[in-house]
């Protein structure tokens, strides 16, 4: 195993760049920075050509094209991906020639096994579906990895889940993650994504262990995954810049709460789901999240300590296995283990700032307005001016009084 072990954020040694010509897949999986690599890319996606990389994709995040790819469903209540997205992307990433690609997206974690994977590799290498194990043979791919602690993913995910319908409260979840057999109820991608190990085992199989890097994300160096991208792309220090992202941030307790409940009762009247991907994850969550930054009263949400014991535990047994796997590994593996400082903890229940229920009651209704048909249904709320919204909103108010 090629090992580049980091010990401090200022010690990090440059790792190799890939040979010219490679296909960097990078995999994810969900909450190891993910998001934050997609939009520097993106950002730097029209100077990057002059080293020699393409990033082929039209948006930063090419989410339907991985998901049909992969044969996952899609978010709840949203279109179902088609073969033709990932076609798409496809015909993209051949146009970039000879020319080093990057391909990224965190739900290429979700493939569910060595011959969705194979196919996936095959298709990307402009080949057939290889069978898998004969990963050696395959020339431009090369699996990324991005690793975090499981101890830090595991509060991320779950509000995530949440932002995307779930009702079960955080510590119910953890106790069916960590002391449930078989630890697939309710959230069955959790494990399939974050049990880390068996994750780069199962891509590691399919296209060679020498064809796999796992970045150990050290939390401590802000800038030190883009300044990884840029070493193993070939490009100058400094290309890939932080691109602010407040519709990214991860809600808080209060947020989260207020989101599950009415994740409760969206559920238990039985509305279509159609509605809550419209009206509440695409806009009273965005909405929310950009016109109202992390507040005082909304405490982070804290993980009791038996959890994070045993995601530490998972986390070292983790960094043991993918150290025997001959795959290249930059950064510190010990880091997987670590335990994270926790919130100090609320005086009393999180309360939901004001200002913040009425910008995700506002976004709700915003996203009401914007009609199939009508102007700037295409785009998601946070996307549109707010200006348009109090006009659309308005425009239909007006209407349906003069009908009255």
């Amino acid at each position: 195993m090629e090992t580049h072990r980091t010990t401090t954020p200022d010690a990090r040694p440059r790792p190799p760049a890939l040979p010219a010509g490679t296909r960097l897949l990078h995999i994810g999986p969900h909450k190891t920075g993910t998001t934050a690599v997609q939009a520097a890319l993106f950002a730097a996606k029209e100077r990057l050509p002059a080293h020699g990389v393409r990033f082929p994709a039209h948006s930063r995040h090419p989410m339907e094209a991985v998901l049909a790819a992969c044969a996952r469903p899609a978010m709840m209540g949203d279109p179902v991906p088609t073969d033709r997205h990932w076609k798409r992307l496809l015909d993209q990433v051949r146009a970039t020639g000879r020319s080093t690609s990057v391909i990224s997206s965190e739900f290429f974690a979700d493939a569910p096994d060595d011959a969705v994977i194979a196919r996936i590799v095959g298709q990307l290498d402009g080949a057939g579906a290889p069978p898998p194990g004969r990963g050696r043979e395959r020339g431009r791919v090369h699996v990324l990895v991005t690793l975090r602690p499981p101890a830090r993913i595991l509060p991320s995910q779950w509000q995530q889940y949440v932002q995307n319908g779930l009702r079960m409260g955080y510590e119910d979840w953890l106790e069916h993650m960590l002391r449930k057999p078989p630890y697939d109820k309710p959230t069955p991608s959790f494990w399939h994504r974050h049990r880390h190990d068996r994750l780069v085992e199962r891509w590691a199989r399919v296209v060679g262990a020498d064809r796999v890097t796992v970045v150990v994300v050290d939390d401590r160096d802000r800038g030190g995954l883009l300044r990884t991208f840029e070493t193993l792309l070939g490009l100058p220090d400094g290309l890939l810049q932080p691109v602010p992202d407040a519709a990214n941030r991860s809600l808080g307790l209060a947020e989260t709460e207020m989101l599950r409940n009415l994740n409760k009762e969206f559920r238990g009247n039985g509305l279509p789901e159609e509605l809550y991907s419209r009206l509440v994850r695409n806009g009273a969550v965005p909405h929310m999240k950009n016109a109202c930054p992390s507040v005082p009263q909304d405490v982070k949400i804290g993980t009791p300590r038996w959890a994070l014991q045993e995601a530490a535990a998972i986390g070292a047994e983790t960094a043991g296995r993918i150290a025997a796997m001959g795959v290249r590994v930059l950064g510190d593996t010990a880091l997987l283990s670590t335990v994270p400082e926790q919130p100090e903890p609320a005086p009393g229940p999180a309360r939901l700032a004001p200002e913040t229920a009425a910008r995700a009651l506002y976004g709700a209704l915003a996203a009401a307005a914007l009609l199939p048909g009508r102007p700037g249904a295409a785009r998601t709320v946070h996307q549109t001016p707010s200006k348009e919204l109090v006009r659309v909103l308005g425009h239909r108010c007006l209407k349906r009084l003069r009908r009255r």
